[in-house]
């Protein structure tokens, strides 16, 4: 029998959690009268300036807490599963999806498939719609949950059924309409598959998602991820220069009228297209405040003009410096222009830069985010590497310094004999890396 309520995990010191003398293992029980399903009913209901606590201590005795606070202040609590429920694991088959074109013998939570709205909030994972209730559209609306980030890939039904490989999926774009209806803030991303959901039915799909500008905010065109391992899986073709060039020039289209139609840009390209494409990066302003930034739009950009922000506050000098950095094909000539900028202005900071080619996942994989440790200890073996190697967080796994492959931070360190620095994602710790 399942115990009720949910395990608080921690208590924020100085919080009104604290105060309460509320200790990890005790369980919530109810806020208002109310019991906790998840977190939606949590963090609904703790937003008000009195709240009525049922929690039960370790020892089984149950407190009740009448709480006074301000409207929106938090309690403090962290809980033992940051969802308070079961994760909702994904439904469908996607045509293009990253987790079935993984090889076998990874750990277990890498083959997990999550399509559950309650991430989107917390995390802003992107979600297919399919695996949501009415009631779970209804709780959305009644809390006022906002925004929701969107997996469209297509607006054409019958093609969105097909993409997914799920009978329901064209029905669940309905789902948009209630949340348009009701205000909610959306994003939405679209992963496009050569000769599937391009040209005229990616027209199509923008032409339909415009609709529902205001409350859909913006939407990302990136292109879909394929490794070597794709055997019984459906035929899909990478794409060319070529492609990448029609791509952008529909985007731009479509970008240009919306601008005047709306005053924002709304669909926007990942950065993939315009390095496939040999095509400069758009200045900011075309981003919209860089909403889309987790899928890899604008960031380059926002890269350069941070990295251009910091050398504009340093002044040029002598100081010696003999470091390494290694990094994804992708992102290679965009490094690479960055340290020649770095290295006129300090030429005595010498940097050598390494081109990791992505075995692994296939040479197909070009993101930094997907190397693994495996890659550049064989890659980087035997180079010249000067007293520190750079490396950006995005390689290592949240929070943890283990790399996709399970080979560790130290492990990589020992077999290239160098100690690692970890590089977060702006342009203004690159060059602080650098420079030290």
């Amino acid at each position: 029998m399942k115990e009720k309520g949910h395990v608080i995990q921690k208590i924020q010191p100085g919080s009104i959690a604290e105060e309460m003398e509320l200790a990890p293992g005790d369980r919530l029980i109810a806020i208002n009268n109310k019991e906790i399903e998840d977190v939606f009913d949590y963090q609904y209901l703790v937003n008000d300036d009195t709240i009525l606590l049922l929690v039960q201590k370790a020892d089984g005795e149950e407190w009740e807490l009448e709480i006074e606070k301000d409207y929106d202040e938090d309690l403090g609590i962290e809980f033992a599963n940051g969802l308070m429920d079961e994760y909702k694991s994904c439904r469908n088959k996607c045509m293009f999806c990253f987790i079935d074109q993984m090889p076998e013998g990874m750990r277990e939570t890498l083959y997990f498939k999550d399509d559950d709205s309650r991430l989107s909030f917390l995390q802003g994972n992107y979600i297919t719609l399919t695996n949501m209730s009415d009631r779970d559209i209804d709780r959305i609306i009644e809390y006022r949950l906002s925004p929701i980030n969107i997996s469209f890939h297509t607006t054409n039904p019958e093609l969105r059924c097909k993409m997914l490989n799920n009978r329901f999926a064209g029905e669940a774009l309905k789902k948009v309409d209630r949340l348009n209806e009701a205000g909610v803030v959306m994003n939405g991303q679209i992963v496009l598959c050569k000769g599937v959901n391009d040209g005229a039915e990616l027209d199509r799909s923008i032409r339909d998602m415009a609709k529902y500008i205001p409350n859909l905010q913006s939407v990302s065109i990136v292109p879909v991820g394929l490794t070597k391992f794709r055997d019984g899986l459906y035929p899909l073709e990478p794409f060319t220069k070529e492609d990448a060039v029609e791509v952008l020039e529909l985007i731009h289209r479509w970008q240009k009228k919306l601008k005047e139609e709306h005053g924002m840009n709304f669909i926007h390209a990942g950065d993939e297209w315009y390095i496939l494409a040999g095509m400069e990066v758009p200045e900011a302003e075309t981003y919209d405040g860089y909403r889309q930034l987790e899928n890899g739009v604008g960031m380059v950009r926002l890269l350069k003009d941070e990295v251009e922000e910091e050398l504009a506050g340093l002044a040029r000098d002598d100081r010696e410096r003999h470091v390494s950095l290694a990094t994804g094909v992708l992102a290679y000539d965009i490094i690479r222009e960055i340290l020649e900028k770095i290295q006129k202005l300090f030429p005595n900071v010498r940097v050598e830069l390494y081109r990791i080619e992505n075995n692994f996942f296939g040479s197909r994989i070009t993101v930094s985010g997907l190397l693994t440790g495996g890659d550049l200890i064989e890659q980087l073996q035997g180079k010249e590497l000067g007293t520190k190697l750079l490396l950006p967080c995005n390689v290592l796994r949240s929070g943890e310094d283990v790399f996709l492959d399970d080979v560790t931070l130290e492990e990589l360190e020992k077999a290239l004999q160098v100690s690692t620095d970890i590089v977060k994602s702006s342009g203004h710790n690159l060059v602080r890396a650098i420079l030290n």
